[in-house]
Parts: C-alpha cells; structure tokens; sequence
C-alpha cells in the first residue's frame, strides 16, 4: 500500500484502518488484510491505563511503532504523534515525525487544522507523508470540554469545512474524521479530493477506523460509535481462572507438560 494507492481508493473502496500496538496485534491485523495500521496514541488508554492520550511520550510510541513493524513487515503504519511532539516548533515537529519513520512508521497523523499547516508542509517537504485528523481530537480534549460530537453548530461546521480543505491543500493524502455529526462528515467526504477516514463520523466516510481493544471485545468499554465482534476479554478472563483452578488443584502440570 502506498499514499497514492489510498488517495485513488476514494470512492471507489472502502478503506479499512484499524490500531495496532503491539507485535500480536499487528500480526493479527496485518493477516486479516486490512488496508491501514494506525500505531495510536490511543495506547495509552487501552495499553498504558492513561486516562487520556496526554500522556503518551514520544518514546513510549517509537517502542510500540517498532514491535508493530515486526509483527506486520509489509503493512502501511501511520504513527500517531504524542502531544507535544509537533505543537512547540516546526523543527520538532520534523524531527519527531522523522524518528517515527526510522523506527518503522510509513506515515504519520498529527491533530488539528488550519493551525498546522506550515507545519504539515515541512514535514511533507521533509519527504513523511502526512494524515490529518479533526473533529473531537483528544489531545485537546480539555479545550473541547469533554469528549464532544462536532460539528453541531454552523460555526463548528464552518471551521471543519475550511480545516479539511487546507489540509488537504497543504499536501495530507487522507483525513480521520473523528465524533462528526454525520451529516457535516458527508459534506466534507463530498468538497476534498482525499479520503475521509471515520470514527464516530457515520456511515459516508470513505473507510472506516477503530480500536483494535474494541473490535475484539478486550477493552470492555460500551461505546456508541464502535462495534465489538467478539468478547475476548470473556474468553482470556475464563482462560486464566481455569490456569489458576488446575494449578490450585494440581491437575497442571500433568505428566505430558514435563520433560524425563
């Protein structure tokens, strides 16, 4: 997958982007043929127990960018930059984006919109394509109030009409349209020329993302806009009480589980 082979899939096939942060999830990600892995700061909510995305360090995304690369070595990753990663200066900004490419990223996704388009120039220039993201963006969550659907008031759809189109001006090949009242997230599909990627942002989106936890049932958090298609945090919690029951017992070890 390269940037322009997602750029023509607009309106043609749905793009499928699902996280990964780790090498089992990646593996299983990349196996199941999805067309985008997004390495997101969302880690630290489902992998680190953060209660936002704040606190995510550069550092701690190198680490899992590269345990992602290892667990799918064909896939295109975008890496989600970390607040405070592209906010204090340009240079930062490239230098950050930089080190996500060296650790493994093919891309990566910065929130925000007219604000950072310089920004997002230099790093293009700098040769890292670049995916926007707008609507509820949680780095910015206590300027948003709360975790707020987008989009409600003619302001609010003003401002991400003009964000969406300079980014995209600005060189972005695809933007995350993340909690967007679905109306104005079909109206923004419709006016760029890239695709939209939607989370929470209805059904007209050009592809669709979500949580690797909550696809699979392991975050155990009930969600509006996401669904579960299995409930592996049922199946993992039953596995362990039956380890901890045989070892109790002394039923595991048996005598096949040991060498003569």
């Amino acid at each position: 997958m390269t940037t322009k082979k997602i750029i023509d899939m607009k309106g043609k096939e749905p793009i499928v982007m699902l996280t990964a942060y780790d090498y089992p999830t990646a593996k299983i990600a990349s196996e199941s043929g999805v067309d985008i892995i997004l390495v997101g700061d969302s880690l630290g909510n489902v992998v680190l127990g953060y209660d936002s995305t704040i606190p995510v360090t550069m550092e701690e995304m190198l680490m899992h960018i590269k345990a992602v690369r290892r667990g799918a070595s064909d896939a295109f990753i975008v890496g989600d930059m970390p607040f405070l990663s592209y906010e204090v200066s340009i240079e930062k900004a490239v230098e950050n984006a930089g080190l996500m490419l060296k650790a493994g990223a093919n891309a990566v996704k910065l929130e925000g919109g007219e604000e950072y388009v310089e920004t997002i120039k230099q790093i293009i220039r700098a040769g890292i394509p670049v995916m926007g993201h707008l609507g509820f963006t949680p780095q910015s969550v206590n300027l948003l109030g709360g975790h707020r659907v987008q989009g409600k008031t003619p302001e609010s759809r003003e401002k991400l009409l003009r964000d969406a189109k300079a980014l995209e001006k600005a060189g972005c090949f695809a933007i995350v349209l993340e909690l967007v009242v679905e109306s104005v997230a079909k109206e923004i599909t419709e006016s760029v020329g890239i695709p939209t990627i939607g989370i929470g942002a209805g059904r007209f989106c050009d592809g669709q993302v979500l949580v690797f936890h909550d696809v699979v049932g392991l975050s155990q958090m009930n969600l509006k806009f996401a669904k579960s298609y299995a409930n592996t945090y049922e199946v993992m919690l039953n596995a362990v009480k039956k380890y901890r029951e045989e070892v109790k017992s002394k039923l595991f070890p048996e005598q096949t589980h040991v060498f003569e």
